[in-house]
């Protein structure tokens, strides 16, 4: 079939991958509602376009924190990419270097950081961070990433306690036995085979007390500019601000944590207000054309990052399916821009 827009690769996904990694990808918590309306909200926001503008030449580049890209679209910090396809994040980094744009690595990743930054040297890499109760391991993850060129550390603040995403507790979601959360293998003691574990690591190993003033721990240990994801309210933007960190990406997770909280497009007018320039805004969440692109970056996001889409291409051609994406995307933003003006 022809791969059109977005829908088509999910659609693709949905057919062809194992449901429990289907459901897990496409999970969100409790009733879904903060998962379907971070799509539906977009579908609310309406153009008022302009006329007779010269749109014969059109620049989409932007720069994210100095480094400029090919357009404003990254791809957001995912988990397990092994599940969608073979070779995991060594394929997801490859694709985005191909196409000149920034990829966050998760610390949960099925490839060590060290696969991934071999994978694609020159490309421009941000490392997510989740902070777990053995600081040491998370210090190490810092240190490690800093030291393999990822150029930006991305602290994932919504996820003290991981939210109810009823399939993974019907399926009993658990890797496959030959897929390990690579970057963490032996920080934590061997759970038992009957354990139940949480997503390849052992129950409670996150940690629930992380607070604002862990950020100045963070920057004791790295250079590397912080950028805090899962901001969507005025206060914690104006917070970030002050404790510091160089970008914020409004996000809820997909919407995989707290259910019924904001749509991230509509977080993101209050964050972009609160900042005041003072740092750079990402928003992700509900991305699925280009058209979505302009309209955040009309809100006023510096940049997009896209979660799912970019799993719904893995699992359609691995790299190869990701640059068709993230090409797609580029195409529908450039005629966006055009026929808006």
């Amino acid at each position: 079939m022809a791969m059109v827009c977005l829908s088509d690769f999910e659609a693709y996904a949905k057919k062809y991958l194992p449901k429990i990694a289907w459901d897990y990808f496409a999970a969100g918590a409790d009733d879904c509602t903060t998962r379907d309306e971070n799509i539906l909200a977009y579908k609310r926001i309406r153009f008022r376009p302009r006329m007779l503008r010269d749109v014969s030449v059109m620049n989409i580049r932007t720069k994210i924190l100095g480094s400029e890209i090919s357009f404003p679209v990254g791809i957001a910090p995912t988990g397990f990419h092994q599940l969608a396809w073979p070779d995991g994040e060594k394929s997801t980094a490859r694709a985005a270097r191909a196409m000149h744009t920034c990829y966050i690595a998760s610390t949960y990743s099925t490839c060590t950081l060290e696969e991934i930054s071999a994978a694609a040297p020159s490309g421009l890499r941000w490392f997510q961070l989740y902070i777990h109760r053995n600081r040491t391991a998370s210090q190490q993850l810092v240190r490690r990433a800093e030291a393999l060129g990822f150029q930006g550390l991305v602290l994932t603040a919504d996820l003290p306690y991981t939210g109810k995403r009823r399939d993974d507790v019907r399926n009993g979601f658990r890797l496959p036995p030959h897929m390990k959360v690579k970057n963490l293998e032996g920080a934590f003691e061997v759970c038992k085979m009957n354990d139940w574990s949480e997503y390849g690591l052992p129950p409670n190993s996150l940690d629930p007390s992380v607070t604002w003033n862990d950020i100045y721990w963070l920057q004791s240990l790295t250079r590397l500019p912080i950028i805090i994801k899962g901001i969507l309210t005025r206060e914690d933007a104006e917070l970030a601000v002050r404790h510091g960190v160089q970008g914020i990406i409004v996000s809820n997770h997909g919407g995989r944590q707290l259910d019924e909280g904001p749509a991230t497009i509509d977080a993101l007018v209050e964050v972009v207000e609160a900042v005041r320039g003072r740092v750079e805004v990402y928003v992700d969440g509900g991305i699925r054309k280009g058209s979505d692109v302009l309209k955040a970056l009309a809100l006023g996001a510096k940049c997009v990052f896209i979660g799912r889409p970019a799993l719904w291409g893995l699992a359609y051609k691995g790299e190869e399916g990701l640059q068709d994406v993230l090409r797609i995307l580029q195409d529908e933003f450039r005629l966006s821009m055009a026929l808006a003006g």
